[in-house]
């Protein structure tokens, strides 16, 4: 994310949280998880030092309250992107999906993916950048089990809210060194998930040249009638 735009949702996260306290914490971060991109790297240890340190609060208050109000945002943004996927998202991709290389038989796939893997996905994507935002809308597509995905969604989301409280606690008014030691993990996430898309787009690209070769050729025969 650029710099520039970070510094400006510092500026408007420290006068949202001066004015309505935790509760500005459990908005941004539902928006966070709704696919706004707002970096939970900022928002969290940002509150770790203004919402408990330089109050006076202690580390295990930073643990707890970050850790609790982050998590029960998180959980409400996702079960709203969850229900997006899930009533709205999969009649739109099973109909348009074609014109983003979307098939059935890619529905199918990632159904079979998330009946096996979906508990361990919708925990473990909370605790990883990038992933953490978009991971409740393709989860609703594929229709996971819905309390099964709410409550490890909010356990996953705890521990790295917490965290990153407690790291804000920690460094208090030099918190941005946080996000320092963290923005370089962004970068192989991202690489990874731009191969992955390419890699997407060549497999189905090269399917439907495979396709098309395999389609019988019609014949003409043009019947001289005497």
């Amino acid at each position: 994310m650029p710099h520039a735009w970070e510094q400006a949702i510092i500026e408007f996260l420290s006068n949202l949280f001066q004015i309505i306290d935790w509760a500005g914490v459990v908005v941004i971060m539902a928006l966070e998880s709704a696919n706004i991109p707002i970096p939970s790297e900022v928002t969290m240890p940002l509150a770790g030092w203004l919402l408990v340190q330089d109050q006076g609060g202690t580390w295990l208050e930073a643990l707890l309250l970050g850790g609790l109000w982050g998590a029960v945002g998180c959980t409400i943004g996702s079960v709203l992107s969850y229900a997006l996927g899930y009533y709205g998202g999969r009649p739109l991709v099973e109909k348009y999906g074609k014109y983003i290389m979307v098939n059935t038989h890619d529905l199918e796939t990632a159904d079979k993916w998330f009946n096996r893997w979906g508990d361990w996905t919708a925990f473990l994507s909370r605790l990883l950048p990038i992933v953490r935002t978009f991971i409740s809308f393709p989860a609703g597509v594929t229709r996971i089990r819905f309390w099964s995905f709410t409550t490890l969604t909010f356990i996953g989301s705890f521990i790295w809210c917490a965290a990153l409280a407690l790291g804000g606690w920690y460094f208090g008014s030099r918190w941005e060194e946080l996000r320092a030691i963290m923005r370089p993990f962004d970068i192989p996430i991202a690489i990874v998930l731009l191969a992955g898309f390419a890699y997407y787009v060549y497999r189905h690209v090269t399917h439907g040249m495979r396709h098309r070769e395999q389609e019988p050729v019609e014949v003409e025969v043009e019947v001289e009638v005497k």
